[in-house]
């Protein structure tokens, strides 16, 4: 036998714990039966089986790299910018530091250029459908077609379209340049390729704010990490039914 917690799942059949489970004791501390345990009886719902899915890898954002637009759009011009002058130091192949610069370059044309056309266009298009629905007659309406702007092609070499994860491997690369024996820190701060630092937190005044909401099955209780999320890993809630503070659940 086992000691029973909240939100426990049954590790026979793969599901949460049900009230009317017949291998429940409830008290203080409530426990479930095993098999071998007397009294024990065995369930006829197995562990349900999952299908494997395969999931695209996607590299972790780093510390350095923004997370507004408009930052992001700055950080890959100063990038794109200063690398070819660190060819040499690093050392960098030409093929590595044209590979950067393209991935750059087309980023930027998506940021700036692209995606503020799209948008443009796609509320071109609500008005049309507002129009087709409830505007006035006249003249048979027609459609209009979109047309991606054109990358630039100055400075040269022109912005030329690159494979999908340009992002990704502008990433490896700043993982290549740091590892080279030729990377000082006065190079990562020219090439912004150092994140600042994070704030800490007081774990001393850390306290978490809960809702309770009434079920017909129980209390639901609701938390989020509080600006926190960094630096916790687990919230642990405890119960004191009268005898003292004791572990009830860990979300």
């Amino acid at each position: 036998m086992k000691t029973l917690y909240w939100d426990a799942i049954n590790p026979i059949t793969g599901l949460p714990f049900t009230w009317d489970d017949p291998n429940l004791r409830c008290g203080d501390p409530s426990y479930y039966l095993e098999p071998g345990d007397p009294g024990f009886t065995p369930y006829t719902t197995l562990s349900p089986t999952t299908p494997s899915k395969t999931k695209t890898k996607r590299m972790k954002r780093q510390a350095y790299y923004p997370s507004r637009t408009s930052d992001q759009i700055v950080w890959l011009e100063n990038f794109h910018n200063k690398l070819a002058a660190y060819q040499a130091v690093l050392p960098l192949t030409a093929a590595q530091v044209a590979a950067g610069i393209a991935d750059a370059r087309w980023l930027i044309y998506i940021l700036v250029t692209w995606l503020p056309a799209v948008r443009s266009f796609a509320q071109s298009c609500t008005e049309i459908a507002n129009a087709a629905l409830t505007g006035p007659g006249g003249a048979q309406q027609a459609l209009t077609i979109f047309t991606p702007p054109a990358p630039p092609s100055v400075p040269a070499p022109a912005v030329v379209s690159v494979a999908p994860g340009a992002l990704d491997r502008i990433f490896a690369l700043i993982a290549l340049i740091k590892d080279s024996a030729g990377y000082t820190p006065a190079i990562g701060q020219d090439l912004e390729l150092i994140g600042s630092a994070k704030n800490t937190t007081d774990f001393n005044a850390l306290q978490p704010i809960l809702t309770a909401n009434v079920l017909s099955n129980g209390v639901f209780l609701g938390w989020n990490w509080q600006g926190n999320s960094a630096f916790l890993d687990v919230l642990e809630i405890q119960v004191d039914r009268g005898s003292g503070w004791v572990h009830l659940a860990s979300d």
